[in-house]
């Protein structure tokens, strides 16, 4: 059985990870390392656990939210596609049974605004994970004055908690933003997409999406 465990102590997956994050630090992207895939591999499993998923499909969600990004070593377009291709060789090679490779594979394709779809419960878990990871900690730009609007509306946020409500019918974004960095209705402007792909997420998962900023339920 190919464990989570067994994931992060690849070496081959280790340099795709970070050569995948250089090419974004080239392009001028944020944090797409070891601390984004962790927080995503450990939210996506958060709520499978919590909506009473089985160990495994829980193990499956983990490393599908470990490996969503790999393909960026490809190319930042269509890099849910490429990184799909390249979970499947990894994971093939490692000898993980085909069932199990095709649920990895399609939450892993499936996991970008514009062509991903909800179509497991992998997959959803893994798009609501991925695109609730806001954080001032993935700015990689020190220079405040030259920020761009991605940079202003990462770095104000200044906490950031994903969580099911306890009656298991809302998954909750909530936000503690500086408004005096970013306004909220920049958050709205890049990221509408990406609260959109999530609310259609949690309905697969039988759950309503949730954005709650500075104390405000917005969505």
């Amino acid at each position: 059985m190919i464990t989570f465990e067994k994931i992060k102590q690849s070496a081959d997956i280790k340099t795709y990870i970070t050569k995948a994050d250089e090419s974004l630090k080239a392009l001028g992207y944020t944090e797409h390392s070891f601390a984004h895939v962790g927080k995503v591999s450990e939210n996506a499993a958060y709520i499978l656990t919590t909506l009473g998923y089985d160990e495994r499909t829980v193990e499956l969600a983990r490393i599908a939210g470990y490996l969503h990004d790999i393909g960026n070593l490809v190319n930042r377009a269509d890099h849910s596609q490429s990184g799909a291709v390249m979970a499947f060789r990894i994971l093939d090679n490692l000898g993980m049974p085909a069932d199990e490779i095709a649920t990895v594979v399609t939450a892993i394709g499936n996991h970008d605004e514009g062509t991903g779809v909800p179509v497991n419960p992998v997959a959803a878990a893994l798009i609501i994970a991925d695109k609730s990871d806001v954080r001032r900690s993935r700015v990689r730009n020190s220079d405040i004055s030259s920020f761009d609007i991605h940079d202003r509306v990462n770095y104000s946020v200044e906490e950031s908690h994903l969580s099911i409500s306890e009656d298991k019918r809302r998954v909750i974004l909530t936000l503690k933003i500086d408004s005096g960095i970013s306004k909220v209705m920049d958050y709205f402007r890049i990221f509408i997409g990406r609260m959109e792909m999530s609310r259609h997420a949690a309905t697969a998962l039988g759950l309503e999406f949730s954005l709650v900023i500075n104390g405000q339920e917005l969505l």
